[in-house]
């Protein structure tokens, strides 16, 4: 696949790959923090399960709306996860989970169905992607200090 399609992000989180994949697998938990800083969301369809649909609308800061549509390709428990967002801008999204000694290696890949869009994503987002990580792990320690 061409390098300049791929969006790339990659952290090690202090949570087990159980507790992150756990983080999508519920509805409410992902919710909270799914998208960068500010927005918040509205799920319509939530089915966590192979070529189940996943459509909701993110709100931004800004106050506009942004509908998604999505399905989960492949769900590896605690491993791997594989969502293709079904609407513009059109990529495949990986999302693989590796135990390392003090937590997970997370790797987050966006593959753009072109360049083009690639490269306008990648100029309009910016940082949203790592944001969105810094949001999956404010929710994960909430849960933790819960728990």
């Amino acid at each position: 696949m061409d390098k300049d399609r791929i969006l790339r992000t990659e952290r090690t989180l202090p949570f087990s790959p159980q507790a992150i994949y756990d983080a999508f697998a519920s509805a409410a938990v992902l919710a909270s923090w799914w998208g960068p800083a500010g927005f918040t969301n509205s799920f319509k369809v939530f089915e966590f399960k192979v070529g189940g649909q996943w459509v909701f609308t993110m709100h931004g800061p800004d106050g506009k709306s942004y509908a998604n549509k999505s399905y989960f390709s492949v769900l590896d428990r605690a491993q791997r996860i594989v969502i293709r967002h079904d609407c513009p801008p059109y990529f495949t999204l990986t999302i693989q989970f590796s135990a390392v000694d003090n937590g997970t290696r997370l790797t987050w890949e966006q593959a753009f169905d072109d360049i083009a869009t690639a490269q306008a994503v990648k100029a309009r987002v910016g940082s949203a992607n790592e944001e969105n990580l810094d949001r999956l792990t404010q929710a994960l320690s909430r849960i933790a200090d819960v728990i």
